[in-house]
């Protein structure tokens, strides 16, 4: 049958699953399996059987590797023991802690263990309380126990910060040789209220080529993008940090970022009235949106304001209001920015490039963290100029590179596979949605699908199919295009203080500048990457290549691995929030629209609060409900009452699981008298994992992840309750370029 190497994937049901390391099937082992191994062990396995499906089950032959990083949990005190509850359900065992070895921890608090036995077939693992971290009701734990839970680096090493320390408060003369002085062009920066770093700075002037009616007009674009590269240079401890993290990590009132502040916040931030280093792409774009020309060169620049989105939009609605005149001396420098981002927007219509209008949600806390309200986010003109300015940039980037044929990191996102392709127009025949779509899609097919369905009270649940449609997008010195975008190269230039692969970008872009070559060295912290299933991607990514290209596809693996991790980890935080904030609702009505349906029941997302929960089928009504997979349906034998997406229910809030980051409704009916919520061990039918799909960037605009519901219900302190796992709906799209 074979044997097989590979990652344990632990399952809060007591299964489990092996992934090989080279992209095998994963292997399915029984409860009785997991009994010696936790998530996350490497082993060794023989593959036993294959189920009815095909599916390969498997036997530990020998675990090669013992995960060492700390277990987070809360402590409490059962049957005269002390055991910590692992927060994360896929360990499924409880680990047991000498009474020595509690570290003073009280009987439920937040505590960090780590093993001193592994388990075994015959016992439990055993452990010692290395931290204690708190309440659970402390303000911010939730994003403590998700910064260890995910693995996420949040402190910076000795040397790290000892090298920002070293660092200037200011520019030296040194530092502006062989640079361009742009101190005297008013380049401004535009970014949300709550940005503390500012990366990039724009500017646009008309211009004009030739004489009479032969001249060609069109504008000049600069994007000016902090020069990170200067400070953080490879092998050094400010390096080894950045690359570490990868990227930076947005949680609600907090964030945890890549560069120490001292460069984050300062030296590398562009902020307004203060002389900094910059890359500069500086671009010709023609009146149909075409960029005709462009150049990178290093630069001095001065930002002449600090702006934010919602200004910007209120001097673009009307130049003359009170916005504009307090702003008066950047008012036409504003309006050449929209007019050049109306030309770009043109191109972006003719490359047929994906566009989706997604409801964002910003999560709004109060002093003591706690959710405060759940508000939409308005996109406006402001965003979506800042955007095409970047995505020009990008795109010269990506180029630049491509012609000088130097290795790189781009940013490649791939349409749907054959397989989804065929799920996808099944379900949309299914849905009425009459557009046929060809064996190789394109993205104006799907942006076409996008346009028709505008004004269907589904129209956002089938923009969410075509979104799971397509492919993850990921790092990768294979360069295979942008579907999504609809761009032959694409890489990341415009966030080097948040992004590590922007940061290799710069350094590639100096090197070729300067005639020479940029030699990626390797990193004893470099992630293993999780192995993608079909795409060109993977396909390439498995071909022998160089030294050099194995290198560069390792760092493309680890900063794609570690973005994944930032998204789960955010998410996970978001989810406690809005529990927390839906235990202060238990009982309250509210109306909502169906999101998703399933055969257990259905997805609903509440109008006021876009808060997502889930109305079991035993919850439904005093009948049969047959579940319709072709129409996505949930129907009624007996009534023939149907539920499908984009139905609207009013539903009552009957149980919300904070631990297990699960919300409950209940359907009310006209007449029905209210019902007090049920109690916290209501038992809920069982469900299975769920495949999820957040979209964190406009450039990734399929993002598949699976994640496992926590099912345990915590009492205070000693007491719990078990219940079987349930699926989850899909997290609200967010975008982000």
């Amino acid at each position: 049958m074979g044997e097989f190497e590979g990652r344990v994937e632990g399952h809060r049901d007591g299964h489990g699953f092996v992934v090989p390391d080279h992209g095998e099937p994963a292997i399915y082992l029984a409860p009785q399996e997991m009994r010696s191994v936790l998530h996350k062990d490497r082993i060794r396995v023989r593959v036993l059987r294959y189920d009815r499906k095909g599916r390969p089950e498997g036997r530990v032959l020998d675990i090669l590797e013992r995960r060492k990083t700390p277990i987070i949990g809360r402590l409490l005190h059962e049957g005269g023991q002390w055991v910590v509850a692992p927060e994360d359900s896929r360990y499924g065992q409880d680990i047991l802690i000498p009474k020595n070895a509690t570290a003073g921890a009280a009987v439920g608090q937040v505590v960090s263990v780590e093993l001193v036995e592994p388990p075994s077939l015959h016992s439990q693992p055993v452990g010692r309380v290395a931290e204690v971290l708190g309440e659970i009701d402390d303000a911010g734990m939730e994003i403590e126990i998700a910064v260890r839970k995910y693995e996420v680096p949040h402190e910076f090493t000795a040397e790290t910060l000892a090298q920002a320390a070293a660092l200037p408060e200011r520019l030296r003369p040194v530092d502006r040789k062989h640079r361009v002085d742009l101190t005297d062009v008013p380049l401004v920066t535009i970014d949300g209220e709550d940005a503390r770093d500012f990366d990039d700075a724009v500017y646009c002037e008309p211009f004009k080529r030739g004489r009479g009616k032969a001249a060609v007009q069109g504008w000049r674009l600069i994007v000016a993008i902090a020069d990170v590269s200067h400070y953080v240079k490879p092998g050094e401890p400010l390096d080894e940090d950045a690359y570490e993290r990868a990227t930076s990590v947005y949680f609600p009132r907090r964030v945890i970022p890549m560069l120490p502040e001292k460069l984050s916040n300062g030296l590398c931030s562009l902020n307004p009235e203060q002389e900094r280093l910059a890359m500069v792409c500086d671009m010709l774009v023609a009146a149909d949106g075409r960029i005709e020309a462009y150049q990178f060169y290093a630069a001095v620049i001065n930002s002449h304001a600090r702006l934010t989105y919602t200004e910007v939009a209120e001097v673009l609605a009307n130049t003359r209001g009170p916005q504009a005149q307090r702003r008066a001396e950047l008012v036409p420098h504003l309006v050449h920015l929209h007019e050049v981002y109306r030309a770009l927007l043109k191109q972006r219509g003719k490359r047929g490039a994906v566009d989706f209008d997604t409801t964002e949600t910003q999560i709004v806390c109060d002093d003591n963290g706690r959710i405060e309200k759940i508000v939409p986010r308005v996109r406006t003109e402001a965003h979506r100029l800042i955007e095409e300015a970047m995505l020009a940039a990008n795109v010269c980037a990506a180029e630049f590179i491509a012609l000088a044929e130097h290795p790189c990191l781009y940013r490649v996102h791939e349409g749907p596979t054959p397989e989804k392709r065929v799920a996808l127009q099944a379900m949309l025949k299914a849905l009425g949605v009459g557009v046929h779509l060809s064996d190789d899609p394109t993205p104006g097919e799907i942006q076409a699908i996008a346009l028709a369905v505008q004004g269907r009270p589904d129209a956002a649940q089938i923009q969410m199919l075509l979104l799971r449609s397509m492919q993850q997008a990921v790092y990768t010195v294979s360069n295979s295009g942008h579907f999504g975008l609809s761009y032959e190269a694409y890489t990341h230039f415009t966030s080097p203080i948040r992004r590590y692969p922007d940061l290799l970008v710069h350094r590639v872009i100096k090197a070729v500048l300067a005639s020479r070559r940029y030699h990626l060295a390797a990193s004893a912290k470099t992630r293993t990457p999780e192995i993608r299933k079909g795409g060109k991607v993977a396909r390439a990514s498995v071909k022998p290549m160089s030294e050099e290209m194995a290198l560069w596809e390792a760092a493309g693996g680890h900063c794609s691995a570690n973005e994944r991790r930032a998204d789960e980890a955010s998410r996970d935080v978001e989810a406690w929030l809005k529990c927390r904030y839906m235990r202060e609702h238990l009982g309250e009505e509210f109306s909502g629209t169906v999101s998703a349906v399933a055969g257990f029941g259905l997805f609903v997302t509440l109008d006021s609060l876009y808060v997502d929960g889930l109305v079991h089928i035993t919850e439904l009504g005093g009948e049969y409900y047959r579940f319709d997979e072709a129409r996505g349906e949930l129907r009624g034998e007996r009534t023939g009452v149907r539920y499908a997406v984009g139905t609207r229910v009013r539903v009552q809030v009957s149980r919300v699981d904070l631990d297990g980051r699960k919300i409950d409704f209940r359907m009310v009916r006209d007449g029905e008298a209210d019902r007090p919520p049920a109690r916290g061990d209501k038992p809920r039918a069982k469900g299975a994992v769920e495949e999820l799909v957040g979209v964190r960037d406009a450039d990734r605009t399929a993002k598949e992840a699976t994640r496992v519901a926590k099912g345990k219900g915590t009492g205070e302190g000693a007491q719990r309750t078990r219940r079987p796992a349930a699926q989850r709906p899909a997290p609200r799209p967010r975008t982000r370029r």
